[in-house]
């Protein structure tokens, strides 16, 4: 049996759906691990996001709460808001009760990427904030550490990405993820399947 590997994502701009196929290919590079993308429901009407300028979503599916438990592991991608996942994500996790009483996450592999405006805004702290997600349905948490070598300790670029995940810097929008990140990207999907595939296999 292969291993299920769910990239669930919710990108308002296309940057951290961009990142989740990048992952997707790292993943995939993993000999029997299979991929699958998944978007979570939007929450904001077709007119509010017509009004941000947001893009027509992809055609990734969208994802419900039950459908978590059919994956060996688990990657959650999402943009930051004031330091904490959006509140698009939330909603989804919230809506995760039953897996919860259930246990049926727990034990599961499950690792985060993000997006950020600035520098400073948040590339620590959204997947800081988003930990607790995980602990509460007692997931064990994959970060990709300094595993991606001299790429984290990149200075003289601008870099999105942490030792908890990969991650990319929008700006006002119109900045797209950098070739760097991207790498950081595929090498966390590649990794993470990897762990997951090896912890299905002790299973």
């Amino acid at each position: 049996m292969a291993t299920q590997v769910y990239i669930v994502y919710y990108s308002t701009y296309g940057h951290v759906e961009k990142l989740a196929q990048e992952i997707k290919k790292g993943a995939a590079s993993v000999e029997g691990v299979e991929v699958k993308l998944w978007q979570v429901p939007e929450t904001l009407p077709e007119e509010v996001l017509g009004k941000m300028g947001a893009p027509p979503k992809t055609d990734a599916p969208i994802i419900t709460p039950n459908e978590l438990a059919e994956a060996d592991g688990l990657l959650f991608g999402f943009p930051t808001k004031f330091g904490m996942m959006a509140a698009q994500f939330k909603a989804f996790m919230d809506a995760t009760g039953g897996l919860w009483g259930a246990q049926k996450l727990a034990g599961k592999p499950a690792g985060i990427f993000y997006s950020t405006a600035s520098q400073g805004g948040g590339q620590e702290t959204t997947p800081l904030t988003a930990i607790t997600q995980l602990v509460h349905h007692g997931m064990i948490f994959v970060p990709i550490g300094y595993t991606f070598g001299a790429g984290m300790f990149e200075m003289e670029k601008v870099k999105g990405g942490s030792p908890y995940g990969a991650g990319t810097f929008a700006g006002d929008g119109s900045r797209q993820p950098s070739e760097l990140e991207l790498e950081q990207a595929f090498h966390q999907g590649k990794y993470f399947a990897g762990i997951a595939k090896k912890l299905k296999g002790t299973a």
